[in-house]
């Protein structure tokens, strides 16, 4: 067996996406002599059932509302195991960095709670990292101005039959110009719209958001055992930052010890997809 002393790094997508978004990142890392696994979660990407009718023109929006989701009775717990998993082969071979942008941030978290001894860093790309169970519960202290919420609202299927998921129809913003403007300034502002299309179709329209729970709390005795970086994305509309900053310094009260390594990258929320080179050279740099 090879062993190197390169990391590989280990992607987790965010919410209603999977494994495809993390491709030009992942080419970009080749180029640079960079290993990469990105991950496809339970019920999503090469490993959901997606619903046909989410994929036949024209829609049937009634089809696609009855049909039960992929994403039925997954659970966060269902994400760690599946990453430790991976990680486990991984670490046979060397070094291995977890990373992961928006809701994947949650699944970051538990598994790194989980198995601190088999990371040797983890890595925020603008992604959820929450450290008390205030964060669940209460309103958070900072001003969010986001407008994913509004523009996810639209695209919203009514209905679904399975308890937790949301359902999303991002296909149905290649019909109209105002919901594609709305939906590509919101998360991928400084694309092409080609680049956007792309990213439109690689989208799953499912989601459990059930994960928002005790278990993606990081831990001080866990997490806090793992040097851990957070990739400020200084232009993102769906995470915003003053929201990405205050999720950086209610962990770094947790872990004083061992603060954020905090960089900042002048994209939106999915930059890594449209401006993956200047992403790897930083990832690069922490390797």
């Amino acid at each position: 067996m090879r062993v190197t002393s390169r990391p590989t790094f280990v992607f987790v997508h965010g919410g209603s996406s999977n494994a495809q978004a993390w491709r030009p990142l992942q080419n970009e890392l080749a180029l640079l002599g960079h290993l990469s696994y990105a991950v496809d979660l339970p019920g999503h990407g090469d490993r959901a059932d997606t619903p046909a009718a989410y994929y036949r023109l024209p829609q049937d929006a009634a089809a696609l509302a009855d049909a039960p989701s992929p994403m039925r009775a997954v659970t966060l717990q269902d994400n760690v195991r599946h990453v430790v998993d991976i990680l486990r082969r991984l670490a046979e071979q060397g070094p291995v960095v977890l990373a992961g942008n928006s809701l994947g941030g949650l699944t970051v978290s538990a598994v790194a709670n989980a198995v601190p001894e088999l990371l040797d860093r983890v890595v925020y790309l603008s992604a959820l990292c929450l450290s008390s169970p205030a964060m669940l519960t209460e309103a958070w202290d900072v001003v969010d101005d986001n407008l994913l919420d509004a523009a996810a609202a639209r695209i919203a299927v009514p209905g679904v039959p399975d308890p937790g998921v949301a359902r999303l129809n991002w296909r149905s913003a290649h019909a109209d110009p105002e919901l594609f403007a709305e939906l590509k300034t919101a998360i991928m502002a400084n694309s092409t719209d080609h680049q956007f299309r792309l990213l439109l179709d690689s989208m799953d329209p499912d989601e459990n958001h059930t994960v928002l729970e005790p278990a993606a709390l990081v831990t001080a005795d866990g997490w806090g055992r793992v040097p851990h970086t957070y990739i400020r994305l200084s232009e993102d509309r769906a995470i915003t930052p003053a929201v990405q900053d205050y999720m950086i310094r209610q962990a770094d009260a947790l872990t004083p010890h061992n603060p954020f390594d905090v960089h900042t990258l002048a994209t939106s929320h999915v930059g890594y997809f449209s401006r993956p080179q200047v992403f790897a050279e930083l990832l690069a740099d922490l390797a």
